[in-house]
């Protein structure tokens, strides 16, 4: 039998997700994103006012690839809150346009500007 060893990339991950309610693995940082999805996201969690934890996946590739299998999602952003995977770009999108996005940081407690959420809205309507 073959011992499986523990990935160093999804204990970080995990470390990561278990440490901060809102970690947003992306291409870039925050306050200088490298791709238009990222940026997307990132914009969207900084307008609503969001405090999270952004990771840089180009500047580890053992990351940018473990993100991939670690949430059997073959794309980046992506969004974590309160542990759990939520979603890539088009999918926090839609949330944030539906509301989905506000109810899913009211139950789990995470603060945010609801008037920027709503100007959100407004906006792309």
């Amino acid at each position: 039998m073959s011992e499986t060893v523990a990935d160093p990339a999804h204990e970080a991950i995990r470390k990561d997700i278990s440490e901060n309610d809102v970690v947003l693995f992306m291409k870039g940082t925050a306050s200088m994103p490298q791709c238009g999805f990222s940026s997307r996201v990132a914009g969207v969690l900084n307008y609503m006012g969001i405090a999270y934890k952004d990771v840089n996946v180009l500047a580890d590739e053992a990351i940018r690839n473990g993100i991939k299998s670690f949430s059997d999602w073959p794309t980046i952003p992506q969004l974590y809150v309160k542990g759990e995977f939520v979603g890539g770009c088009d999918i926090i999108t839609e949330m944030t346009l539906s509301g989905e996005l506000d109810t899913l940081l009211e139950e789990n407690g995470i603060a945010f500007d609801k008037d920027a959420a709503a100007k959100i809205r407004e906006a792309n309507a």
